[in-house]
């Protein structure tokens, strides 16, 4: 019988840090316990075959011949294509795919299939790989091949996240550096429910127009100066405003976790999502109001959207002796809003890709 190994590829929480990865920006990203799992073995079958217990059917492929079906799938050719440019040769196998991590909630389903198949099929191919080109290989598959353009942050922190901690990177440089997250909160997320389609215009028009800013003014907008940003015409003036801000916040985010200043990290995450809410324009009116509703509640530090937008999740910073209570408040009033009960996890931080051996 032939052996199957087990992959496995966390997805993340973005503490703060939005929309400015694919602009040399900083991000501070979270893997999370939640991730796929990848059932792998050598096949004699010539092809490449993949099973998701979360669509119909079953996906196959010549190998070399990776073609674009406009369906889950892409995601998993998408990696093997990239993986035959670097060299590997992708084997004939069959993978069975099974993921924890809600699809459409902003916490990275995509990035986190992208980097379990990406191992599972390195490992078959018994071809070493650094985790910076695995990370590298399935951000280029999300952008050339499934069409949608994100930065490097997802695929990253599903390659070098660490229980405890959440990721500071540079997405210029790819400098990073572990940041212990403080004792005495929690990380706790709330799915609206709104499912984003990233993949359509609105994600890949918010990065065009950052371009179109970083033309006018020469320079990244990781350099923008903020008197400069003004300047411009809307919305490019909107979209710049918000990502050197952000990066601005970023910086003194982490400078408060690590000095305990909780209070003024949580106000950071406010004045993200309000830059997210009105500059960036990537809210809906289900995150404004679990980031309105959230202020205020017992133990409540700081929320904001977390994720491209669109719908998806918030992610709260709240004292551990209050998460229960902030858990049925929360879904309480928005049951009342909008009549639907919206999923509240306290989240677990993971580490990064993996085999599972045990």
């Amino acid at each position: 019988m032939t052996a199957r190994r087990v992959f496995r590829a966390p997805g993340r929480v973005n503490l703060i840090g939005e929309h400015t990865d694919y602009n040399d920006g900083l991000v501070l990203p979270a893997a999370l316990d939640l991730e796929c799992r990848v059932t792998a073995a050598p096949s004699a079958s010539g092809r490449l075959t993949a099973r998701s217990a979360a669509f119909e059917g079953e996906r196959s492929w010549t190998l070399g011949r990776f073609e674009r079906r406009g369906d889950w799938s892409d995601y998993v050719a998408g990696v093997a294509a990239e993986l035959g440019r670097l060299g590997v040769a992708v084997p004939a196998a069959d993978l069975v795919i099974d993921s924890t991590v809600p699809i459409g909630a902003g916490l990275s389903s995509s990035a986190a299939l992208e980097v379990a198949v990406g191992l599972a099929l390195a490992s078959l191919a018994a071809t070493p790989i650094t985790p910076l080109d695995l990370a590298l290989a399935c951000q280029r598959a999300e952008n050339d091949f499934v069409g949608l353009r994100c930065g490097i942050m997802d695929q990253f922190v599903a390659v070098l996240g660490r229980q405890g901690h959440a990721l500071l990177i540079d997405c210029r440089s790819l400098d990073h550096r572990l940041v212990a997250l403080p004792r005495g909160v929690e990380l706790v997320l709330v799915d609206t429910g709104v499912k984003h389609h990233l993949a359509a215009s609105e994600y890949n028009e918010r990065r065009s127009q950052c371009e179109q800013a970083a033309s006018r003014l020469g320079s990244s907008l990781r350099d923008a100066a903020p008197d400069r940003v003004e300047t411009l015409p809307k919305p490019a003036r909107r979209r710049a405003r918000h990502v050197v801000s952000e990066n601005q916040r970023v910086e003194r985010f982490v400078a408060a976790c690590e000095a305990g200043r909780l209070e003024e990290a949580g106000a950071l995450m406010y004045a993200s999502h309000a830059s997210l809410r009105d500059d960036y324009q990537v809210s809906c009116p289900e995150l404004d109001f679990l980031v309105e509703g959230a202020r205020g509640l017992p133990g409540v530090l700081g929320a904001r959207l977390t994720g491209g937008g669109f719908g998806g999740s918030t992610v709260n910073l709240v004292r551990s002796a209050c998460v229960e209570e902030f858990r049925g408040r929360i879904a309480a009033a928005y049951r009342a809003r909008f009549g639907v009960e919206p999923i509240v996890r306290a989240c677990r931080t993971a580490g990064g890709a993996s085999e599972v051996t045990a």
